[in-house]
């Protein structure tokens, strides 16, 4: 029994330098992300990042970063078959993205530029295998990056024409005097524009990071649980956004101008976001109960049998 603790000993102490001896490869990698990103997102930091429309955007960040180091594990994969060709060309692509999106001021490309750049690494260094360990991360960079203005146009109008007719009919079906010349609502004595900032897109976007980063945490096995969660994202996010409209209509209504456009307009989109996780929360939870995985049925079935 105690001849063995030696050699248990040896193999433990092989073990662990060969792990540090793949960490230290990862070093050069670390360093040049350091270098490469580093004036990238203090640039972002210290520009539109304090916009509200990408005000998420450092928590995304934190997130990515935390998902990879879960992952670190397959890093250190001593047994994986590394592809440097395709990885390189993947860098390269990155890299030559990156110097386009820097050079001429292109956030989109500059901060796009770090999905193949990570892509490229990490199959040089360990092969197609571990984008498998790494695909939801690197999916996840896409909440970070800042979209076209042509392409948040397009969106936003006809989501605000949409905010705009459904609080208008709510209104005055409960008896308000509304109305309403395509997003400029008449309430009483009080006009009120539906800005791109109520169209209810960053509510979206946010809530679609958030639902999709539950659902990859919770890891539900039901194909029907999963599709259920994620057809149901943009509409609670969408119906949040209503009902944030209506309380900001009712408040100018009922209070005056000044309670509308005050301290509770910026609260109120903060507190609807919070309703909005609650309700998916509360939708996951349900859907547990009614919906189990079928490897679970197949077994009890096995067991009855």
């Amino acid at each position: 029994m105690t001849s063995d603790l030696p050699v248990m000993s040896a193999l433990l102490d092989t073990k662990r330098w060969r792990g540090a001896a793949l960490g230290v490869e990862w070093l050069p990698i670390a360093a040049g992300l350091l270098l490469l990103f580093v004036p990238t997102f203090y640039d972002a930091a210290t520009t539109f990042w304090h916009t509200d429309e990408y005000a998420h955007s450092p928590i995304i960040l934190a997130v990515i970063i935390w998902l990879m180091w879960r992952k670190q594990a397959a890093l250190l994969d001593a047994t994986a078959e590394p592809a440097p060709v395709a990885g390189i060309a993947l860098l390269v692509f990155g890299l030559l993205l990156y110097v386009l999106g820097r050079s001429q001021q292109i956030a989109l490309f500059e901060i796009g530029a770090l999905a193949p750049v990570l892509m490229g690494s990490l199959v040089a260094m360990r092969g197609w295998r571990i984008l498998r360990e790494f695909a939801f991360p690197l999916f996840f960079i896409l909440f970070m990056l800042p979209l076209p203005g042509t392409f948040t146009d397009a969106l936003t109008g006809p989501l605000k024409q949409h905010v705009s007719a459904i609080a208008e009919h709510i209104l005055y079906a409960a008896g308000y005097p509304i109305a309403r010349n395509g997003v400029m609502l008449t309430v009483g004595q009080y006009e009120m524009l539906v800005a791109d900032a109520c169209s209810g897109l960053n509510t979206m976007f946010s809530l679609s990071a958030l639902g999709l980063l539950f659902m990859y945490v919770t890891g539900r096995k039901s194909v029907l649980h999963n599709a259920i969660m994620l057809a149901s994202i943009l509409p609670i996010a969408f119906i949040a956004n209503v009902v944030r409209v209506l309380v900001l209509i009712l408040i100018t209504f009922h209070f005056g101008d000044e309670a509308g456009q005050g301290y509770l307009h910026g609260s109120a989109g903060i507190v609807l976001l919070l309703a909005a996780v609650a309700t998916l929360l509360m939708l996951d939870a349900v859907l547990a109960r009614l919906i189990k995985p079928r490897r679970a049925g197949m077994a009890k079935d096995a067991g009855a049998v």
